[in-house]
């Protein structure tokens, strides 16, 4: 945890030389923490996050059952139909650890974030500073800092890692980014604050999902070409064998009577995958992650039931 400026400030956050960026050294000092403002209603994501359903609401929004059990979220990303239905009973869950890291350090010490991000600047020096950071020894808090910090100032919210679980994404064009949203912040701590939060493998909800609930998958897409390949997530990354698995696990759940939902891209390989058992709706999406504004723009999605 950074200190307090009451107390001898930290010598770094990651042992940096005496010339080190200015900015970087306003991190290790804690300002006062002010009285928390009040919440709003409707927590939004905190996250920037490739694929994310805000858009998509409209037409998954509907397709919750009217009544189920626990919600199961495997593959969480930005969580925009979690905050957007509020279940009273949740599982989040995702196989990358710092996401879910980032995740416990907003539901469990939110003022904490908040200190830390509002003293981050935006600049690129910075950027790189805090990218080559080992920041799995931190704590949740710190993890959630510095993932919501690379987030909002990367390269179209982009996350990827490499084979050695490296952080690789380029900064971002962005003229004043919103890098601490301190309301809403608030807001998600108190959406999560009786969820459960957990790292591991999509399949996992087997071990846990009963007939009556429901379960929502986002899983990274199949590609409709080369240039959309972003599934590099987690260090081993995601593709046809384990969309093969995860349509199998969909199955099985549906035959327990569990309530699924699905989305991933209209790839031919997606259509071949569900065709046969399931009920594929067409929809349109933007895309969104292309380095060029020309290559963005409409593409159609599959919701999967």
């Amino acid at each position: 945890m950074l200190q307090t400026a009451a107390r001898p400030q930290r010598t770094s956050l990651h042992s940096p030389a005496p010339e080190t960026h200015p900015g970087l050294a306003s991190t290790r000092r804690r300002r006062r923490l002010e009285a928390p403002t009040p919440t709003p209603d409707k927590a939004r994501p905190f996250l920037k996050w490739v694929g994310g359903k805000r858009q998509l609401l409209p037409e998954l929004s509907p397709r919750i059952p009217a009544d189920y059990g626990t919600y199961h979220e495997p593959f969480v990303g930005g969580g925009a139909l979690f905050f957007h239905a509020r279940p009273h009973r949740a599982v989040l869950s995702d196989a990358n650890e710092r996401l879910i890291r980032t995740y416990r350090g907003v539901r469990d010490a939110v003022e904490e974030v908040i200190d830390l991000l509002s003293s981050y600047p935006h600049d690129r020096a910075f950027f790189l500073e805090m990218r080559g950071i080992d920041i799995d020894a931190r704590s949740d808090a710190e993890v959630a800092a510095w993932f919501i910090y690379l987030n909002r100032t990367g390269f179209n919210g982009l996350y990827r890692v490499n084979r050695s679980n490296v952080y690789n994404v380029p900064f971002g064009d962005y003229t004043s980014p919103v890098i601490c949203d301190a309301e809403n912040l608030r807001a998600c701590a108190e959406a999560l604050r009786a969820t459960t939060l957990r790292c591991e493998s999509f399949e996992k909800v087997l071990d846990r999902a009963r007939p009556g609930d429901f379960v929502y998958f986002d899983p990274p897409y199949v590609p409709l070409s080369a240039s959309s390949n972003f599934t590099s997530y987690t260090r081993g990354g995601f593709g046809m064998t384990e969309h093969e698995r995860l349509r199998d696990v969909a199955w099985k759940l549906k035959a327990r009577g569990v309530h699924v939902l699905l989305s991933n891209s209209s790839a031919p390989e997606v259509h071949a995958l569900y065709g046969e058992r399931f009920e594929l709706a067409s929809v349109g999406a933007a895309r969104a992650v292309n380095c060029k504004a020309s290559g963005r723009g409409k593409v159609q999605e599959l919701i999967i039931r």
